[in-house]
């Protein structure tokens, strides 16, 4: 049966404030703007709702505000919710700085589009993985006010609560699911300020991916990772990075030796490597893999000794489902890593309706 009996919860519990786009001060997580990376950009063609948004269910995808205007498309192309039908993931996924919904989701590629359109496609990865793998995948796409996540942070002092209650109303409407958390950019900073800002990550969190969005990644959230391996052999976590701490924009470099993911990356792999025991292997594309021996933990790390920018392609090509599929029995069957779009046949002519 659709999910349809939470719309009563949603609409009780939104919190319409609007306000316009505000620069995050200098001390916060960077706001780089980059192809690929645009920053507070965003699109002008959404904007922020003004009264009291309610839900109207459409066959197979909803958009709903939570909070304080945060955006939510759900993509639920099921009917049905038996015993006997394959395992249910619920996907969350915090979008990238300046990215929409629409950008994020993709379509097949006209003269007329915004870049933005083709550098994601997570619509065809995650249809790809419906059509290709023998589960079942749900996935909410989550887009700031300001289509910045720290921007959002920095914009609220009380953003432990509300990302706690954002996180909770979302992991309840499939209780039955286990839930990905998956992040791109800026996305990071969500899900990072979820680990700080709790006692423990959630238990019903089973996999959390990192793809190239780890820059606010501290020691201490090295532990809560920690912990939260430990309480479930099935619990795995993903970190897709590359060098952008030699990488140029325009001939400079746009990150700190210490302030990307490259460097975020190699902190996380020393502080889980206090306690878990990593093989290394030399890939493709100058790739270096470490993964856990328990098989647990998988951090693809990308050289970059022609000093490039490789931020969105980690998501493009076949990012998502890598993330997705690391650790089960159909990782790498019919896809690579970085390798061609495995899910060119499933890139809509147009985006769907809401």
């Amino acid at each position: 049966m659709k999910h349809f009996f939470w719309t009563a919860m949603i609409i009780s519990s939104i919190i319409l404030n609007c306000s316009g786009p505000r620069h995050l001060p200098i001390d916060t997580e960077p706001d780089l703007h980059l192809p690929g990376m645009p920053g507070l950009a965003g699109s002008g063609d959404f904007p922020e709702p003004d009264g009291l948004i309610g839900v109207n269910p459409s066959p197979q995808y909803q958009e709903f505000f939570l909070l304080d205007s945060i955006r939510v498309v759900l993509d639920d192309p099921y009917e049905t919710s038996g015993l006997f039908e394959p395992p249910l993931n619920f996907i969350i996924y915090a979008l990238p700085n300046g990215n929409s919904i629409e950008w994020t989701m993709g379509k097949q590629k006209d003269d007329t589009d915004d870049w933005h359109y083709h550098i994601q496609y997570l619509d065809a990865q995650i249809n790809w993985l419906r059509d290709n793998t023998p589960e079942r995948y749900i996935i909410a796409y989550l887009e700031a006010p300001q289509l910045s996540w720290p921007a959002w942070k920095a914009d609220h002092e009380d953003h432990a609560q509300m990302i706690h209650d954002l996180f909770d109303r979302l992991s309840k409407l499939y209780p039955q699911a286990r839930v990905m958390l998956n992040s791109h950019s800026g996305g990071g900073s969500l899900i990072n300020g979820l680990i700080e800002t709790q006692g423990a990550i959630p238990t019903w969190v089973k996999r959390i991916g990192f793809i190239d969005s780890n820059y606010g990644y501290n020691s201490e959230i090295g532990l809560k990772l920690q912990s939260w391996l430990d309480k479930d052999a099935y619990n795995r976590l993903s970190v897709f990075a590359y060098n952008d701490s030699v990488a140029l924009y325009e001939g400079k470099p746009f990150v700190s030796a210490t302030g990307g993911t490259w460097f975020r990356s190699k902190m996380m792999l020393f502080d889980l490597g206090e306690k878990r025991e990593f093989k290394e292997k030399n890939l493709y594309e100058e790739i270096t893999e470490y993964r856990t021996v328990d098989n647990q933990v998988l951090m693809l790390l990308k050289e970059n000794p022609k000093r490039e920018i490789f931020h969105t392609e980690q998501v493009e090509l076949n990012g998502i489902i890598h993330s997705i599929l690391f650790g089960t029995e159909s990782e790498d069957l019919g896809y690579q890593y970085f390798g061609d779009h495995c899910y060119d046949k499933y890139i809509k002519p147009d985006i769907p309706a809401f």
